[in-house]
């Protein structure tokens, strides 16, 4: 019997879970064997899980799950250095050189465990069969809008936290604008993806002009003195060979109505990154770094943006995930087989 076990999450600010009780539901009708550990954290009451018939399991008791047990999470692991005995699902961050993605395989080599990456769940296009991308791109075109509003001000940006929902999110957001008789112009770049419909639609919600552009208007490589006449602009774009550079330094130092740039893709130490002007993440606590003061210019660049509206978040994605769970029955074909011989691959090439 396959047996599912999915773990609480233990990153700070994760609220997020990849099965909702509905899908546990599912899972359990099939035949599969489903321990739910109790969360201090996740959104979703433990209560549906167990009228769905799951068992329960002590928060954080993973590693003493029985060794044929599969892992599910989303978020990293405790980087403790224990070796990893089990198969686990979740997002490794371990196939681009990360230093700390290494580190995770080093650990799934010492126990003989396997990385199921969540982000290499790949359909025969090509395509992820699951992706937190909407709603990354409607968190990130808020909190835009939170450090707009806060620069009207004269300030920069406080923290931000989680929402119940998004109708909190969106009412929090219309009295942080109601002050203000005109709404800042919006461009987004990758409009026709996940992310970028997500932030488009965040700001069309809140009243802003959007300009939505896709391959069609970056395909002359650039540059984009248009980014430089709206007030904000969202990248959704993922950085990778052959991206133009949508915001250079010359752009920053330039006459421009440029005071905030979300940058939902969110990748600035790499070398194709499309926005030159600044070189690290931000965070929940510190939500905009501050790259020019006159005028302001303010870029928002949060990795865990879909972990401030779990609820949905969740519910999207466990919903786009699930049809593939229900196959973890067949685990060396498929979507599974693709996301092992990933796995294999690199763990092949580790140093």
């Amino acid at each position: 019997m396959t047996h599912i076990w999915l773990r609480a999450e233990q990153r700070a600010n994760e609220d997020r879970a990849g099965l909702t009780p509905a899908g546990a539901k599912a899972l359990i009708e099939k035949g599969f064997r489903l321990t739910v550990e109790e969360s201090s954290s996740r959104i979703l009451p433990l209560q549906g899980y167990i009228d769905a018939g799951a068992e329960i399991a002590p928060e954080g008791s993973w590693p003493e799950a029985p060794a044929e047990a599969i892992i599910l999470g989303l978020k990293e692991l405790p980087e403790d250095g224990t070796p990893l005995r089990h198969r686990h699902i979740m997002f490794g961050h371990a196939y681009k050189g990360q230093p700390a993605g290494q580190e995770l395989l080093r650990r799934f080599r010492a126990g003989g465990g396997t990385l199921y990456d969540l982000e290499y769940l790949l359909d025969e296009n090509g395509r992820r069969v699951a992706a937190f991308g909407y709603w990354a791109g409607y968190a990130g075109a808020a909190v835009s809008l939170m450090c707009w509003a806060a620069q009207q001000q004269g300030t920069v940006c406080p923290a931000v936290g989680a929402y119940p929902d998004k109708d909190s999110l969106l009412t929090d957001l219309r009295e942080r604008l109601a002050p203000y008789d005109a709404r800042p112009r919006a461009i987004v770049i990758g409009a026709l993806g996940r992310v970028g419909r997500g932030g488009a639609d965040l700001c069309a919600e809140l009243g802003c002009e959007v300009t939505k552009w896709d391959m069609a208007e970056t395909a002359h490589g650039g540059p984009f003195p248009e980014i430089a006449e709206h007030e904000i602009f969202l990248n959704s774009i993922l950085a990778m060979p052959g991206t133009p550079v949508f915001v250079p330094v010359e752009m920053a130092d330039g006459p421009r109505r440029l005071t905030v740039i979300g940058d939902v893709a969110c990748d600035p130490t790499s070398d194709f990154s499309p926005v030159k002007v600044y070189d690290r993440t931000t965070t929940w606590q510190a939500p905009a770094l501050r790259v020019r003061d006159t005028p302001p210019l303010d870029v928002m660049a949060i990795d865990n943006l879909p972990s401030m509206l779990p609820l949905e978040s969740s519910e999207d994605y466990a919903a786009q995930l699930l049809p593939s769970l229900l196959t973890l029955d067949a685990l060396d074909s498929g979507v599974w087989g693709g996301a092992k011989g990933f796995f294999d691959e690199h763990l092949e090439a580790l140093a």
